[in-house]
């Protein structure tokens, strides 16, 4: 290997180990028949990450609103749709609907649009973030810290997971069989973090995996975000650990 390619090659793995994570949300229901292309978008930018110098941290949130419509579907709350409805009022557009992907909580558009999530994942990627870290300190704490960055936010943590393929028997989509992945079991607020000021909280993390991120108030940018296994061994550090 020359010198040319050698050097060639330290950028391109520094690169890969300083991509930016990138929180992408996709709002979508199994009651409705344009999403299932959506979470298959998903689960490919989560699996392949596919992105030059972007780490997708991916979180799959059911809305509730088609429920009525021959269709219960099972991963749904009204808390997803109250989140997808506080983006509407925010970034506008023709108010909530699926399949709906936002990109770190600046940039919205149809969830099955694979040209567009990859232009909005790259340029999300190119603002900086807070260096977020989270660190399982025992099985079921989480110890979550970033150094002072020059904005304010609210602190998040969710406990998102891959369920079994889901039969779908009524609606839109009956008779289908549908994937899902980094689907949101629940979301709560942990903490504030403040401007010029360290953040440093430890929190109760149920669940296998959770997705830890900072978004400015009034459900506004995504200043950081992480992703981490939560049975991983006490003292493991993780900046971003997608699953795949």
């Amino acid at each position: 290997m020359t010198w040319l390619e050698r050097f060639s090659f330290s950028i391109c793995f520094a690169t890969a180990l300083w991509a930016q994570p990138v929180l992408v949300e996709l709002f979508t229901s199994e009651g409705c028949s344009s999403c299932p292309p959506a979470d298959a978008l998903l689960q490919a930018l989560r699996q392949s990450q596919p992105v030059p110098g972007a780490t997708v941290v991916a979180m799959s949130e059911h809305v509730d609103y088609w429920n009525h419509l021959g269709w219960r579907d099972p991963f749904s709350s009204g808390a997803m749709s109250a989140r997808q409805e506080a983006y509407a009022k925010r970034l506008g557009g023709n108010g909530p609907y699926t399949p709906q992907m936002v990109v770190d909580g600046e940039a919205e558009f149809v969830g099955s649009d694979s040209m567009q999530a990859r232009r909005a994942i790259a340029l999300a990627a190119e603002s900086p973030k807070l260096e977020l870290k989270a660190e399982m300190t025992s099985p079921k704490k989480l110890h979550v810290f970033a150094p002072p960055g020059k904005s304010s936010g609210g602190v998040y943590l969710a406990v998102v997971y891959d369920p079994a393929v889901s039969a779908v028997s009524r609606g839109e989509n009956s008779g289908r069989q549908l994937i899902h992945v980094s689907v949101v079991k629940s979301l709560r607020k942990i903490g504030e973090m403040s401007r010029n000021k360290p953040l440093d909280l430890e929190v109760d993390a149920p669940g296998e995996r959770l997705v830890i991120f900072v978004q400015e108030r009034g459900q506004g940018r995504v200043l950081g975000v992480a992703e981490v296994a939560a049975r991983q061994s006490a003292g493991r550090v993780a900046r971003w650990s997608p699953q795949k």
